[in-house]
Protein backbone atom coordinates (compact mmCIF):
# COMPACT_ATOMS: atom_id res chain seq x y z
CA UNK A 1 0.00 0.00 0.00
CA UNK A 2 1.73 3.29 -1.19
CA UNK A 3 2.04 5.95 1.10
CA UNK A 4 2.47 10.13 0.28
CA UNK A 5 4.86 10.15 2.82
CA UNK A 6 8.53 8.49 3.96
CA UNK A 7 8.30 8.46 7.60
CA UNK A 8 6.66 5.41 8.82
CA UNK A 9 3.87 4.93 11.81
CA UNK A 10 4.05 2.46 14.00
CA UNK A 11 0.33 1.60 16.13
CA UNK A 12 0.35 0.10 19.61
CA UNK A 13 -2.49 -2.36 19.74
CA UNK A 14 -4.43 -2.74 23.02
CA UNK A 15 -8.09 -3.18 23.83
CA UNK A 16 -9.66 -0.24 21.82
CA UNK A 17 -7.48 -1.88 18.28
CA UNK A 18 -7.86 -5.51 18.35
CA UNK A 19 -10.41 -6.40 16.21
CA UNK A 20 -9.90 -7.29 12.58
CA UNK A 21 -12.20 -4.24 11.63
CA UNK A 22 -10.16 -1.95 13.69
CA UNK A 23 -6.05 -3.46 12.86
CA UNK A 24 -7.14 -3.25 8.83
CA UNK A 25 -8.79 0.21 9.47
CA UNK A 26 -5.33 1.52 10.67
CA UNK A 27 -3.17 0.13 8.20
CA UNK A 28 -5.40 1.73 5.95
CA UNK A 29 -5.48 4.93 7.12
CA UNK A 30 -1.32 5.18 7.56
CA UNK A 31 -0.27 2.20 10.33
CA UNK A 32 3.07 0.91 8.60
CA UNK A 33 4.54 -1.16 11.46
CA UNK A 34 2.28 -2.41 14.56
CA UNK A 35 3.88 -2.98 18.04
CA UNK A 36 2.33 -5.65 20.48
CA UNK A 37 3.12 -4.73 24.01
CA UNK A 38 4.22 -7.65 26.08
CA UNK A 39 3.48 -5.58 29.40
CA UNK A 40 0.05 -6.29 28.77
CA UNK A 41 -2.61 -9.40 27.92
CA UNK A 42 -1.61 -12.95 27.83
CA UNK A 43 0.88 -14.61 25.22
CA UNK A 44 -2.94 -16.35 23.61
CA UNK A 45 -3.74 -12.48 23.44
CA UNK A 46 -0.66 -11.36 21.98
CA UNK A 47 -0.66 -14.35 19.32
CA UNK A 48 -4.18 -13.40 18.05
CA UNK A 49 -3.49 -10.02 17.15
CA UNK A 50 -0.54 -10.97 15.44
CA UNK A 51 -2.79 -13.59 13.27
CA UNK A 52 -5.09 -10.58 13.11
CA UNK A 53 -2.34 -8.64 11.21
CA UNK A 54 -1.00 -11.28 8.99
CA UNK A 55 -4.53 -11.66 7.67
CA UNK A 56 -5.28 -8.22 6.91
CA UNK A 57 -1.29 -8.24 5.13
CA UNK A 58 -2.77 -10.73 3.00
CA UNK A 59 -6.30 -9.79 2.23
CA UNK A 60 -4.63 -6.49 1.20
CA UNK A 61 -1.47 -7.24 -0.53
CA UNK A 62 0.46 -5.08 1.25
CA UNK A 63 3.62 -5.64 3.76
CA UNK A 64 3.17 -4.98 7.51
CA UNK A 65 5.85 -4.87 10.02
CA UNK A 66 5.12 -6.14 13.50
CA UNK A 67 6.98 -5.51 16.61
CA UNK A 68 7.10 -7.17 19.95
CA UNK A 69 8.26 -4.57 23.08
CA UNK A 70 9.73 -6.59 25.74
CA UNK A 71 8.68 -5.18 29.33
CA UNK A 72 12.05 -5.53 30.89
CA UNK A 73 12.70 -5.37 34.88
CA UNK A 74 9.75 -3.32 36.51
CA UNK A 75 10.92 -2.26 39.54
CA UNK A 76 8.40 -1.17 42.41
CA UNK A 77 7.79 -0.28 46.09
CA UNK A 78 5.51 -2.35 48.24
CA UNK A 79 1.69 -2.40 49.46
CA UNK A 80 0.34 0.54 52.30
CA UNK A 81 -1.57 -0.57 54.86
CA UNK A 82 -3.78 2.67 53.91
CA UNK A 83 -4.76 3.68 50.12
CA UNK A 84 -1.63 5.73 50.07
CA UNK A 85 -0.01 8.28 52.63
CA UNK A 86 1.47 11.77 51.47
CA UNK A 87 5.34 12.65 51.86
CA UNK A 88 6.08 16.47 53.16
CA UNK A 89 9.11 17.93 51.53
CA UNK A 90 11.80 17.41 53.84
CA UNK A 91 10.60 14.33 55.90
CA UNK A 92 12.34 11.57 56.25
CA UNK A 93 11.02 8.06 54.50
CA UNK A 94 13.14 4.34 54.78
CA UNK A 95 12.89 2.07 51.66
CA UNK A 96 13.82 -1.25 53.22
CA UNK A 97 13.12 -5.34 52.39
CA UNK A 98 10.36 -5.53 55.03
CA UNK A 99 7.18 -6.93 53.40
CA UNK A 100 5.23 -5.41 56.28
CA UNK A 101 2.55 -2.99 54.87
CA UNK A 102 3.92 0.60 54.37
CA UNK A 103 3.11 3.88 56.35
CA UNK A 104 4.16 7.61 56.36
CA UNK A 105 7.32 6.54 57.44
CA UNK A 106 9.04 3.78 55.44
CA UNK A 107 7.57 1.03 52.70
CA UNK A 108 9.13 -2.23 51.23
CA UNK A 109 11.32 -1.69 47.94
CA UNK A 110 11.41 -5.60 46.67
CA UNK A 111 15.03 -4.87 45.24
CA UNK A 112 18.09 -5.72 47.31
CA UNK A 113 20.06 -5.04 44.00
CA UNK A 114 18.59 -1.75 44.40
CA UNK A 115 20.41 -1.12 47.80
CA UNK A 116 23.35 -2.73 46.93
CA UNK A 117 24.29 0.00 44.33
CA UNK A 118 23.12 3.15 45.98
CA UNK A 119 24.91 5.62 47.65
CA UNK A 120 24.89 8.34 49.83
CA UNK A 121 23.68 11.39 47.74
CA UNK A 122 22.13 9.32 45.06
CA UNK A 123 18.28 10.00 43.87
CA UNK A 124 15.18 7.81 43.81
CA UNK A 125 12.26 9.02 42.07
CA UNK A 126 8.54 7.72 42.42
CA UNK A 127 5.58 7.71 40.31
CA UNK A 128 7.25 8.94 37.30
CA UNK A 129 9.84 11.20 39.29
CA UNK A 130 6.83 12.74 40.52
CA UNK A 131 8.07 12.11 44.31
CA UNK A 132 11.83 12.62 44.78
CA UNK A 133 14.06 11.02 47.48
CA UNK A 134 17.80 11.92 48.18
CA UNK A 135 19.79 8.79 49.75
CA UNK A 136 21.49 9.72 53.41
CA UNK A 137 22.25 6.86 54.57
CA UNK A 138 21.99 3.16 52.90
CA UNK A 139 22.92 -0.23 53.45
CA UNK A 140 22.64 -3.51 51.78
CA UNK A 141 18.80 -3.90 52.76
CA UNK A 142 17.45 -0.39 53.63
CA UNK A 143 17.88 3.56 52.47
CA UNK A 144 16.98 6.29 54.59
CA UNK A 145 16.06 8.70 52.45
CA UNK A 146 14.67 12.95 52.89
CA UNK A 147 12.06 13.88 50.45
CA UNK A 148 13.07 16.34 48.23
CA UNK A 149 10.17 16.59 46.03
CA UNK A 150 6.95 15.46 48.21
CA UNK A 151 3.34 13.83 47.26
CA UNK A 152 1.10 10.98 47.15
CA UNK A 153 2.74 7.89 47.46
CA UNK A 154 0.69 4.38 46.97
CA UNK A 155 0.26 0.72 46.68
CA UNK A 156 3.37 -0.42 43.36
CA UNK A 157 4.18 2.81 42.17
CA UNK A 158 7.44 2.77 39.89
CA UNK A 159 10.50 3.39 41.21
CA UNK A 160 13.29 5.24 38.78
CA UNK A 161 16.93 5.77 39.97
CA UNK A 162 18.31 7.92 37.34
CA UNK A 163 22.33 8.05 38.55
CA UNK A 164 23.19 4.45 39.12
CA UNK A 165 23.94 1.71 37.13
CA UNK A 166 21.78 -1.28 38.53
CA UNK A 167 23.46 -4.88 38.68
CA UNK A 168 20.10 -5.89 36.82
CA UNK A 169 20.02 -7.77 33.45
CA UNK A 170 17.69 -6.07 30.52
CA UNK A 171 16.25 -9.50 30.51
CA UNK A 172 14.01 -10.60 33.33
CA UNK A 173 12.40 -14.40 33.39
CA UNK A 174 9.12 -13.34 31.80
CA UNK A 175 10.63 -11.38 29.14
CA UNK A 176 12.91 -14.46 28.25
CA UNK A 177 9.90 -16.56 27.90
CA UNK A 178 8.17 -13.72 26.12
CA UNK A 179 11.22 -13.28 23.96
CA UNK A 180 11.12 -17.00 22.82
CA UNK A 181 7.46 -16.97 22.81
CA UNK A 182 7.73 -13.50 20.14
CA UNK A 183 10.48 -15.34 18.01
CA UNK A 184 8.52 -18.59 17.40
CA UNK A 185 5.38 -16.71 16.57
CA UNK A 186 7.59 -14.53 13.57
CA UNK A 187 7.71 -10.90 14.66
CA UNK A 188 9.80 -8.48 12.30
CA UNK A 189 11.48 -6.51 15.37
CA UNK A 190 12.09 -7.55 19.04
CA UNK A 191 12.25 -4.13 20.92
CA UNK A 192 14.64 -4.16 24.44
CA UNK A 193 13.61 -1.85 27.41
CA UNK A 194 15.26 -1.13 30.21
CA UNK A 195 19.22 -1.21 28.10
CA UNK A 196 22.11 0.02 30.33
CA UNK A 197 25.18 -1.27 28.07
CA UNK A 198 25.76 -3.30 24.52
CA UNK A 199 25.74 -6.42 26.60
CA UNK A 200 22.25 -6.31 27.28
CA UNK A 201 21.57 -6.04 23.62
CA UNK A 202 24.06 -9.14 23.05
CA UNK A 203 22.44 -11.33 25.24
CA UNK A 204 19.22 -10.44 23.47
CA UNK A 205 20.80 -11.49 20.36
CA UNK A 206 21.95 -14.30 21.53
CA UNK A 207 18.62 -15.46 22.32
CA UNK A 208 16.81 -14.32 19.15
CA UNK A 209 19.26 -16.16 17.08
CA UNK A 210 18.41 -14.13 13.72
CA UNK A 211 14.78 -14.63 14.40
CA UNK A 212 13.47 -11.25 14.53
CA UNK A 213 15.75 -8.10 14.30
CA UNK A 214 16.79 -6.18 17.41
CA UNK A 215 15.43 -2.89 18.47
CA UNK A 216 16.96 -0.91 21.79
CA UNK A 217 15.35 1.30 23.32
CA UNK A 218 17.01 4.42 24.74
CA UNK A 219 15.27 5.10 27.89
CA UNK A 220 17.97 5.59 30.39
CA UNK A 221 21.14 7.61 31.23
CA UNK A 222 23.55 5.31 31.20
CA UNK A 223 22.30 4.24 27.93
CA UNK A 224 22.61 7.44 26.27
CA UNK A 225 26.10 7.82 27.61
CA UNK A 226 27.13 4.52 25.95
CA UNK A 227 25.26 5.29 23.00
CA UNK A 228 27.17 4.46 20.65
CA UNK A 229 28.35 1.04 21.64
CA UNK A 230 24.94 0.31 21.79
CA UNK A 231 23.88 1.41 18.41
CA UNK A 232 26.16 -1.14 17.10
CA UNK A 233 25.33 -4.43 18.25
CA UNK A 234 21.37 -2.77 17.73
CA UNK A 235 19.50 -3.03 14.30
CA UNK A 236 17.75 -0.14 14.79
CA UNK A 237 16.39 2.55 18.03
CA UNK A 238 13.80 3.60 19.77
CA UNK A 239 14.03 6.98 21.56
CA UNK A 240 11.59 6.76 24.62
CA UNK A 241 11.25 9.95 25.53
CA UNK A 242 8.90 9.62 28.22
CA UNK A 243 11.67 7.47 30.82
CA UNK A 244 14.16 9.61 29.70
CA UNK A 245 12.18 12.77 31.02
CA UNK A 246 12.06 11.46 34.32
CA UNK A 247 15.50 9.79 35.08
CA UNK A 248 17.29 13.49 33.00
CA UNK A 249 15.97 17.05 33.11
CA UNK A 250 13.01 16.99 30.56
CA UNK A 251 15.11 20.34 29.07
CA UNK A 252 17.65 17.60 28.36
CA UNK A 253 15.60 15.15 26.40
CA UNK A 254 14.72 17.34 22.70
CA UNK A 255 18.52 17.68 21.85
CA UNK A 256 19.27 14.27 23.21
CA UNK A 257 16.69 13.02 20.46
CA UNK A 258 18.02 15.01 17.93
CA UNK A 259 21.85 12.93 18.97
CA UNK A 260 20.41 10.02 18.67
CA UNK A 261 18.51 10.26 15.91
CA UNK A 262 21.07 12.19 13.62
CA UNK A 263 23.54 9.04 14.91
CA UNK A 264 20.87 6.08 13.96
CA UNK A 265 20.49 8.07 10.20
CA UNK A 266 24.44 7.60 9.96
CA UNK A 267 24.41 4.49 10.58
CA UNK A 268 22.09 3.44 8.30
CA UNK A 269 19.70 2.11 11.56
CA UNK A 270 15.90 3.11 11.92
CA UNK A 271 15.17 5.05 14.64
CA UNK A 272 11.38 5.35 16.01
CA UNK A 273 10.80 8.72 18.12
CA UNK A 274 8.30 7.10 20.69
CA UNK A 275 5.86 8.61 23.53
CA UNK A 276 3.54 10.79 24.23
CA UNK A 277 3.45 12.25 20.84
CA UNK A 278 -0.59 12.98 20.65
CA UNK A 279 -1.28 11.92 24.18
CA UNK A 280 -4.39 14.11 24.35
CA UNK A 281 -6.10 12.03 21.27
CA UNK A 282 -6.78 9.41 23.81
CA UNK A 283 -9.87 11.35 24.89
CA UNK A 284 -9.99 13.88 22.03
CA UNK A 285 -10.66 13.55 18.56
CA UNK A 286 -8.33 16.30 18.19
CA UNK A 287 -4.25 17.19 19.36
CA UNK A 288 -3.02 20.41 20.61
CA UNK A 289 -0.79 22.58 18.26
CA UNK A 290 2.38 21.61 20.76
CA UNK A 291 1.90 18.07 19.96
CA UNK A 292 1.25 18.78 16.06
CA UNK A 293 4.52 20.43 16.48
CA UNK A 294 6.23 17.56 18.49
CA UNK A 295 5.60 14.72 15.42
CA UNK A 296 6.76 17.76 13.29
CA UNK A 297 9.91 17.65 14.74
CA UNK A 298 10.73 14.51 15.12
CA UNK A 299 10.24 13.92 11.07
CA UNK A 300 12.06 17.31 10.18
CA UNK A 301 14.88 15.75 12.39
CA UNK A 302 14.60 12.65 10.11
CA UNK A 303 13.48 9.94 12.02
CA UNK A 304 12.16 7.24 10.45
CA UNK A 305 9.48 6.54 11.96
CA UNK A 306 7.07 7.97 14.52
CA UNK A 307 5.31 6.02 17.32
CA UNK A 308 1.53 5.86 18.65
CA UNK A 309 1.26 4.59 22.05
CA UNK A 310 -2.06 4.58 24.49
CA UNK A 311 -3.50 6.60 21.44
CA UNK A 312 -3.83 3.67 19.42
CA UNK A 313 -3.81 1.00 22.21
CA UNK A 314 -6.09 2.36 24.81
CA UNK A 315 -7.60 6.00 23.27
CA UNK A 316 -10.94 6.44 22.18
CA UNK A 317 -9.64 7.90 18.39
CA UNK A 318 -7.22 5.34 17.26
CA UNK A 319 -7.91 5.97 13.75
CA UNK A 320 -7.91 9.41 14.38
CA UNK A 321 -4.92 9.40 15.59
CA UNK A 322 -3.25 7.45 12.87
CA UNK A 323 -5.06 9.45 10.59
CA UNK A 324 -3.39 12.80 12.11
CA UNK A 325 0.31 11.56 12.08
CA UNK A 326 -0.13 10.47 8.51
CA UNK A 327 -1.20 14.09 7.23
CA UNK A 328 1.03 16.02 9.52
CA UNK A 329 3.89 13.70 8.19
CA UNK A 330 2.66 14.54 4.59
CA UNK A 331 2.63 18.29 5.14
CA UNK A 332 5.82 18.22 6.68
CA UNK A 333 7.77 16.17 3.87
CA UNK A 334 5.79 18.81 1.39
CA UNK A 335 7.38 21.62 3.22
CA UNK A 336 10.99 23.07 1.05
CA UNK A 337 12.15 23.63 4.36
CA UNK A 338 12.38 19.86 5.12
CA UNK A 339 14.08 19.00 1.92
CA UNK A 340 16.97 21.71 3.25
CA UNK A 341 17.29 20.30 6.44
CA UNK A 342 17.21 16.28 5.73
CA UNK A 343 19.87 17.12 2.82
CA UNK A 344 21.93 19.73 5.03
CA UNK A 345 22.33 16.90 7.49
CA UNK A 346 23.37 14.40 5.00
CA UNK A 347 26.86 13.04 5.56
CA UNK A 348 29.49 11.78 3.45
CA UNK A 349 30.02 7.73 3.86
CA UNK A 350 33.20 6.70 2.22
CA UNK A 351 34.74 2.81 2.31
CA UNK A 352 32.56 1.17 0.73
CA UNK A 353 31.56 -0.21 -2.87
CA UNK A 354 28.08 -0.49 -2.08
CA UNK A 355 27.77 3.39 -0.07
CA UNK A 356 29.46 4.76 -3.77
CA UNK A 357 26.55 3.13 -6.00
CA UNK A 358 24.14 4.48 -3.37
CA UNK A 359 25.47 7.88 -3.16
CA UNK A 360 25.10 8.01 -6.94
CA UNK A 361 22.02 6.24 -7.02
CA UNK A 362 20.48 9.27 -5.57
CA UNK A 363 22.53 12.24 -6.74
CA UNK A 364 21.45 10.78 -11.02
CA UNK A 365 18.07 10.50 -9.32
CA UNK A 366 17.85 14.08 -8.07
CA UNK A 367 20.02 15.35 -11.18
CA UNK A 368 18.37 13.80 -14.18
CA UNK A 369 14.45 12.91 -14.52
CA UNK A 370 13.99 9.96 -12.75
CA UNK A 371 11.24 8.46 -11.20
CA UNK A 372 12.14 5.88 -8.54
CA UNK A 373 15.43 4.44 -7.21
CA UNK A 374 15.26 0.38 -7.11
CA UNK A 375 17.22 -1.38 -4.93
CA UNK A 376 17.62 -5.32 -4.97
CA UNK A 377 18.25 -6.55 -1.47
CA UNK A 378 18.77 -9.94 0.05
CA UNK A 379 19.10 -8.72 3.86
CA UNK A 380 17.64 -5.11 3.42
CA UNK A 381 21.25 -3.26 3.62
CA UNK A 382 21.29 -1.73 0.57
CA UNK A 383 17.71 -0.49 1.08
CA UNK A 384 19.00 0.92 4.23
CA UNK A 385 21.71 2.71 2.93
CA UNK A 386 19.57 4.11 0.25
CA UNK A 387 17.56 5.22 2.96
CA UNK A 388 20.22 7.17 4.79
CA UNK A 389 20.85 9.41 1.56
CA UNK A 390 17.06 10.87 2.04
CA UNK A 391 16.66 10.82 -1.75
CA UNK A 392 13.77 13.24 -3.22
CA UNK A 393 12.62 10.29 -5.08
CA UNK A 394 11.02 6.92 -3.80
CA UNK A 395 12.48 4.00 -3.22
CA UNK A 396 11.61 0.91 -4.03
CA UNK A 397 13.18 -2.32 -1.81
CA UNK A 398 12.94 -5.25 -4.11
CA UNK A 399 13.25 -8.99 -2.20
CA UNK A 400 12.44 -12.31 -2.43
CA UNK A 401 12.25 -12.56 1.45
CA UNK A 402 8.93 -11.44 3.07
CA UNK A 403 11.10 -11.35 5.99
CA UNK A 404 12.76 -8.30 5.05
CA UNK A 405 10.47 -6.78 3.46
CA UNK A 406 8.47 -6.65 7.09
CA UNK A 407 11.62 -5.34 8.12
CA UNK A 408 12.50 -2.86 6.15
CA UNK A 409 8.47 -1.42 6.73
CA UNK A 410 10.30 0.11 9.86
CA UNK A 411 12.62 2.48 7.36
CA UNK A 412 12.47 5.68 5.93
CA UNK A 413 11.08 6.00 2.39
CA UNK A 414 11.36 2.10 1.78
CA UNK A 415 8.01 0.81 -0.48
CA UNK A 416 8.72 -3.00 -0.47
CA UNK A 417 7.68 -5.56 -3.32
CA UNK A 418 8.32 -9.10 -2.90
CA UNK A 419 10.01 -10.71 -6.15
CA UNK A 420 10.83 -13.90 -7.16
CA UNK A 421 14.61 -15.35 -6.72
CA UNK A 422 16.86 -13.24 -9.22
CA UNK A 423 19.66 -14.64 -10.57
CA UNK A 424 20.59 -12.32 -13.74
CA UNK A 425 20.51 -8.70 -13.64
CA UNK A 426 18.42 -8.24 -17.02
CA UNK A 427 15.44 -10.05 -15.32
CA UNK A 428 16.25 -7.70 -12.26
CA UNK A 429 16.13 -4.49 -14.51
CA UNK A 430 12.79 -5.92 -15.84
CA UNK A 431 11.33 -6.50 -12.54
CA UNK A 432 12.37 -3.26 -11.29
CA UNK A 433 10.43 -1.86 -14.01
CA UNK A 434 7.32 -3.50 -13.86
CA UNK A 435 6.73 -2.61 -10.01
CA UNK A 436 7.47 0.79 -11.14
CA UNK A 437 4.74 0.72 -13.03
CA UNK A 438 2.64 -1.74 -11.06
CA UNK A 439 2.92 0.49 -7.48
CA UNK A 440 2.39 3.54 -9.44
CA UNK A 441 5.79 5.30 -9.35
CA UNK A 442 6.20 5.49 -12.88
CA UNK A 443 4.77 5.28 -16.21
CA UNK A 444 5.87 3.20 -19.43
CA UNK A 445 7.78 6.40 -21.07
CA UNK A 446 9.51 7.39 -17.31
CA UNK A 447 13.23 6.03 -16.21
CA UNK A 448 14.07 4.39 -12.71
CA UNK A 449 17.59 3.79 -11.38
CA UNK A 450 18.49 0.37 -10.47
CA UNK A 451 20.98 -1.24 -8.46
CA UNK A 452 21.29 -4.60 -7.18
CA UNK A 453 24.48 -6.95 -6.59
CA UNK A 454 26.48 -9.52 -9.23
CA UNK A 455 26.40 -12.37 -8.17
CA UNK A 456 22.43 -12.09 -6.94
CA UNK A 457 21.28 -13.19 -3.81
CA UNK A 458 24.82 -12.87 -1.82
CA UNK A 459 24.45 -10.10 1.29
CA UNK A 460 26.09 -6.84 0.94
CA UNK A 461 27.46 -7.12 -2.62
CA UNK A 462 25.62 -4.73 -3.96
CA UNK A 463 28.25 -3.61 -6.78
CA UNK A 464 26.08 -2.31 -9.50
CA UNK A 465 23.70 0.37 -11.18
CA UNK A 466 21.75 1.32 -13.99
CA UNK A 467 19.71 4.03 -15.06
CA UNK A 468 16.96 2.19 -16.87
CA UNK A 469 13.64 2.61 -18.88
CA UNK A 470 10.22 1.45 -17.17
CA UNK A 471 9.03 0.50 -21.05
CA UNK A 472 10.35 -4.16 -20.95
CA UNK A 473 10.54 -3.61 -24.98
CA UNK A 474 13.33 -1.01 -24.38
CA UNK A 475 15.48 -2.65 -21.89
CA UNK A 476 15.10 -5.71 -23.93
CA UNK A 477 16.74 -3.98 -27.10
CA UNK A 478 19.45 -2.25 -25.84
CA UNK A 479 20.50 -4.59 -22.76
CA UNK A 480 23.58 -7.35 -23.18
CA UNK A 481 22.60 -10.66 -22.21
Amino acid sequence: MRRLRNVKIVATLGPASDTYEMIRALHENGADVFRLNMSHGTQAEIAEKHRIIRQVEEDLSSTIGILADLQGPKLRVGVFASDGEMLDEGASFRLDLDKAEGDSSRVCLPHPEIFAALEPGKTLLVNDGKIRLRVETCGPDFANCIVVAGGVISDRKGVNVPDVELPLAALSEKDRADLEFAAQLGVDWMALSFVQRAADVQEARDLIKGRAAVLSKIEKPNAVERFDEILAVSDGIMVARGDLGVELPVQAVPPIQKRLVRKCRNAAKPVIVATQMLESMIESPMPTRAEVSDVATAIYEGADAVMLSAESAAGSYPIEAVTTMDNVAAEVERDPTYTQIIESSRTSNRGSVANGIVAAAREIAETADIKAIACFTQSGTTALLTARERPRVPIIALTPLVGTARRLALSWGCNCVITGVMDRFKGAVVGAAKAARDEGFATADDQIVVTAGVPFNVTGSTNILRVAPCDERLIYSTDPE
